[in-house]
């Protein structure tokens, strides 16, 4: 409505200037071309202003509507509301130079897809375009198993058994949450991905899925393997990301302990971005398990590092290490315990079972489908106070996403790790 108003106002005023260069033709054609100058049109409507009161009027009425509806988006969204009126909507949209190199040509729900980022982590392939909170188009394969190093994938529309599950994901202008939709057979996809130095997966894309979802995407692509963002060959520390922070903890250990043989258990889901953490972490260090308190903190100048830590780097791999006596005492022989088979969760899991015992399915991934449409999926971090399903995703390895949602509003929800 408030839009419709504002462009009401501005087509009236518009109008009324119009008219009111037609008529200072009509006087002569001297005050016609002085009209189109804003000082001499002034000068006209003092000169002429019977000829000229009638155009002028219906640009003054068209103010009214242009201020009701500013004044009804001032209440309704302040932020676009500065944003109109700073004019920023003037400057050109400069897109921010991507870390990789993406070359895609086609269609994802009959627009153009130009990712910015990718990653393959966890065995989900994601493509995202946009730096918002949400991303404006979003292409997700969900691979059967975790993979580890060169990725090849041959899939056809014949093709049965396990495949890979394919999620596409847009945000309309008009809507606050992305919709999307899902398939997991009656498409194409090639897949060749070869591991690039440090951290990264390049090698050519091409999908094809059915008419109804106006998709068609091929090209070479390039992705990032993990968290971890890499400057001048060394790890940015600045990035917030949970790789990062396990690396900053790991090189800690190995140095405060002298040794490289430092097996570091994953961390803790953590509220990112942050200046502080303090955490517990548990490692094998020296095939002895620790667990240790430790303290993060975040500056501008050396981004993420361990409070307190003046331990010396390691020496170089090779060389000798430094010569100490040392007492010697007989390794005890480690008895092997049975290893137990791990119970797998999915089997009986459900949303009365998950609001009853949240504690149980901690910190695992699930996959959520509301009334509406909408998916989330995240890793579940607990029922709040409101009784509202907490997941919590990382977005593009350097920030994450949390989803609140009712109990009344899931359709369907489905864990998706044991």
């Amino acid at each position: 409505m408030d839009a419709l108003l504002i462009l009401g106002g501005l087509l009236l005023i518009l109008a009324g200037l119009v008219w009111l260069v037609m008529r200072a033709f009509g006087t002569s054609l001297l005050w016609g071309c002085a009209a189109l100058l804003p000082p001499l049109t002034l000068l006209f409507v003092l000169r002429h202003w019977r000829r000229a009161r009638q155009a002028l009027g219906l640009s003054a009425l068209g103010f009214i509507p242009l201020v009701v509806g500013l004044t009804l988006l001032a209440s309704q969204d302040t932020e676009r509301m500065a944003a109109i009126l700073s004019l920023r909507w003037l400057e050109p949209d400069v897109r921010a130079p991507s870390e990789l190199n993406i070359e895609l040509n086609g269609v994802l729900n009959g627009q153009p897809f130009a990712p910015q980022h990718g990653e393959l982590i966890d065995g989900v392939l994601r493509l995202r375009e946009g730096q918002d909170f949400f991303a404006h188009r979003e292409l997700s394969i969900r691979l059967p198993q975790p993979v580890q190093g060169s990725v090849r994938v041959d899939v056809l529309p014949t093709d049965d058994g396990v495949l890979p599950e394919v999620e596409l994901s847009w945000l309309q202008p008009e809507q606050e949450l992305p919709e999307a939709r899902r398939l997991s057979r009656g498409y194409s996809l090639h897949l060749d991905l070869q591991p690039l130095p440090p951290n990264k997966l390049a090698g050519e894309f091409h999908l094809v899925l059915p008419p109804r979802f106006k998709t068609t995407l091929s090209g070479k692509v390039e992705v990032f393997s993990d968290g971890l963002r890499y400057r001048d060959g060394k790890v940015d520390r600045q990035v917030d990301s949970a790789d990062t922070l396990a690396y900053v903890i790991k090189d800690y250990l190995q140095r405060r302990f002298a040794t490289r043989q430092v097996q570091l258990q994953p961390l803790a889901p953590q509220v990112l971005p942050a200046k502080r953490l303090d955490l517990t972490v548990e490692a094998r260090i020296d095939g002895q398990e620790q667990r240790l308190p430790i303290l993060l903190n975040k500056t501008e100048v050396r981004g993420w590092a361990v409070q307190a830590d003046n331990f010396p780097p390691l020496p170089e791999e090779g060389s000798a290490p430094a010569v100490s006596q040392v007492s010697t005492i007989p390794a005890q022989p480690q008895v092997e315990k049975p290893a137990s088979r791990p119970l797998d969760r999915r089997l009986r899991f459900s949303l009365e079972g998950l609001l009853r015992s949240p504690s149980r399915y901690q910190n695992l991934t699930m996959r959520v489908v509301t009334e509406r449409g909408n998916t989330a999926e995240g890793r579940f971090q607990g029922v709040d106070q409101e009784g509202r399903i907490v997941l919590q995703q990382r977005l593009s390895g350097t920030g994450q996403a949390s989803f609140r949602l009712r109990a009344e509003e899931v359709r369907r929800i489905e864990l998706l790790e044991p």
